[in-house]
């Protein structure tokens, strides 16, 4: 065997081994450090790319979920709101009956049913004018931003003449599914037009007119708006009939309907959503998580032999004192 001073290759091979367990070591106190497997992109490039995506498409959905929980509240207000006004309807036919059908009150008495009836009049205007956020819960216009009057038609509602708002329940955004938040045409629900249709016994709202003996109508052709502002022209008692107070009943309970079958889809669309982020989370777990059981023994693994190089390295440098000893 020949010895020399001037190469020590035993030394070289144990510190290239050395700088290769260290290297393997630190990568294990990364992953272990950050609980993911690709602590670099060297790791694995096109995995990385991939749990990018995921990560994105994760975030996307919490947005998608945020903005579902949100329109959830908006409906829940509007249920509430709407919940009142049918309240309040059936309140004010109950003073249309106390007022009128009873011989024993006196004129002042139904006056005072007739305060009442005008008071709740404001207050239902004050409900159309409420607001969730700054947003009106009730539309009054067509578009956000103004438009045409929206008009109330029931289940043969015109899309033109309604006012919805669009959520975005998908991680596409606008190009992935959307959802028709109503904004309930309250005010129009509560309008009447009592007019008689030519040649016809149906009033325009829906309702069924009566005619005298003459072919002309029993009551005096008017537009009947149960919510008024403060101050405004308010109805009386003697100015409606049960019919059209039972009419804006069935009006406000459709609405409540229709909000309730928009909840209904956005119920279900919440929990598509959350179903989708739990296996896509799952999916990116299984694709960056560090199985901690198998670095924990690469560590141990990765330790033992970087002492065990450092340790060669020592011994490889102590060769050359067998040249120097020959020397002397």
């Amino acid at each position: 065997m020949s010895l020399n001073i001037s190469t020590n290759t035993a030394a070289l091979r144990a510190g290239t081994q050395l700088g290769i367990n260290q290297k393997l070591l630190k990568k294990s106190f990364d992953r272990l450090a950050s609980g993911s497997k690709l602590s670099s992109p060297v790791d694995d490039p096109g995995g990385l790319a991939v749990s990018m995506k995921l990560s994105a498409a994760i975030n996307r959905i919490s947005g998608a979920q945020n903005n579902v929980q949100n329109a959830i509240s908006f409906m829940e207000v509007q249920d509430g709101m709407l919940d009142t006004v049918g309240k309040i309807i059936d309140r004010m036919s109950e003073l249309k009956g106390l007022a009128s059908q009873d011989p024993m009150k006196s004129a002042q008495d139904r006056a005072s049913y007739n305060n009442e009836f005008k008071d709740l009049q404001a207050q239902l205007y004050d409900i159309s004018q409420m607001k969730f956020n700054g947003v009106s819960l009730f539309a009054n216009t067509t578009e956000i931003s103004g438009g045409d009057p929206a008009k109330f038609g029931g289940a043969s509602q015109d899309p033109t003449l309604d006012n919805t708002l669009t959520i975005f329940t998908s991680a596409e955004g606008a190009a992935g599914s959307k959802v028709s938040v109503h904004k309930s045409v309250l005010l129009s629900a509560l309008t009447f037009n009592t007019n008689l249709t030519a040649g016809s016994d149906t009033y325009a709202n829906g309702l069924t007119g009566n005619k005298d003996k003459t072919g002309n109508d029993e009551e005096e052709a008017f537009v009947a708006t149960f919510a008024i502002q403060s101050g405004g022209d308010f109805l009386n008692l003697a100015d409606i009939s049960v019919g059209v107070i039972t009419q804006a009943l069935e009006n406000v309970a459709f609405l409540r309907a229709q909000n309730g079958g928009v909840h209904s889809r956005l119920a279900f669309n919440s929990q598509s959503l959350t179903q989708q982020k739990t296996n896509m989370r799952a999916a990116l777990g299984r694709m960056v998580d560090v199985d901690i059981a198998e670095e924990t023994t690469n560590l141990a693994k990765y330790s033992v032999l970087s002492q065990a190089s450092a340790s060669m390295l020592a011994q490889a440098n102590q060769n050359t004192d067998i040249a120097l000893m020959l020397l002397r």
